[in-house]
């Protein structure tokens, strides 16, 4: 656990605790890791989970699948970000959706009734942390909204222009990355990838923008 002290440090649920008050407060919570392959499911739909989960490495996409396998993605988790924890505070709740390791990763989990009640030992900062949690969850639904905002868009390039403006403002560059391959964009915007490829090569065409794989510019 040590090696992710500093990535929690700088996490949002973390924010403003000291490094020796984050060691026990982890204890306190009943901290464990464990590592995921490629492919492998941290959560699958109809679980019900009473940990918030935290993923330290690698990355983790929040998906649904229909009855006919078509597969969207819902979100895609960063390292020091949340997942689950609407599920854990709701408690009896089937989970709507998958969570998956994109990439071989490791999650830490927390337990939520330890997390939402102040410990027998009334830890300095337990009242911070739950005041940082409920940051988070108002980022979530921030980014949520934003996300509707894009799927409300009618056609497929203006999904796109949409999408592609958030994270030209949010890398503060007109020149910027974004975490998905075509085939994870599509799913993300819910739109099909072959015609998605072609409204992007028509706006580099037309001067819109650049790519090359996942790197944009905007012009």
């Amino acid at each position: 656990m040590k090696k992710y002290l500093q990535l929690l440090k700088k996490t949002r649920l973390f924010n403003g605790i000291a490094e020796d008050e984050l060691e026990a407060m982890l204890g306190c919570l009943s901290a464990v890791t464990r590592s995921y392959q490629k492919g492998e499911y941290v959560f699958r739909r109809g679980e019900h989970i009473t940990n918030v989960a935290m993923l330290l490495e690698g990355s983790i996409h929040i998906q649904k699948e229909d009855y006919w396998g078509n597969l969207s993605i819902l979100n895609e988790i960063s390292e020091g970000e949340l997942f689950g924890e609407v599920y854990a505070c709701l408690g009896n709740d089937e989970i709507l959706n998958n969570a998956v390791s994109v990439k071989n990763s490791t999650v830490l989990f927390l337990d939520v009734n330890r997390l939402l009640t102040t410990c027998p030992s009334a830890c300095q900062f337990h009242g911070r942390l739950i005041q940082n949690l409920l940051s988070v969850l108002a980022l979530k639904n921030k980014a949520l909204t934003q996300k509707l905002e894009h799927m409300s868009q009618r056609s497929t390039r203006e999904k796109l222009l949409s999408y592609l403006s958030e994270q030209s403002l949010k890398a503060g560059c007109p020149s910027f990355d974004i975490p998905f391959n075509r085939q994870q964009l599509a799913d993300f915007l819910s739109v099909d990838r072959s015609a998605m490829s072609n409204e992007l090569c028509k706006m580099r065409d037309e001067g819109i923008l650049e790519f090359d794989r996942s790197h944009f510019l905007l012009k």
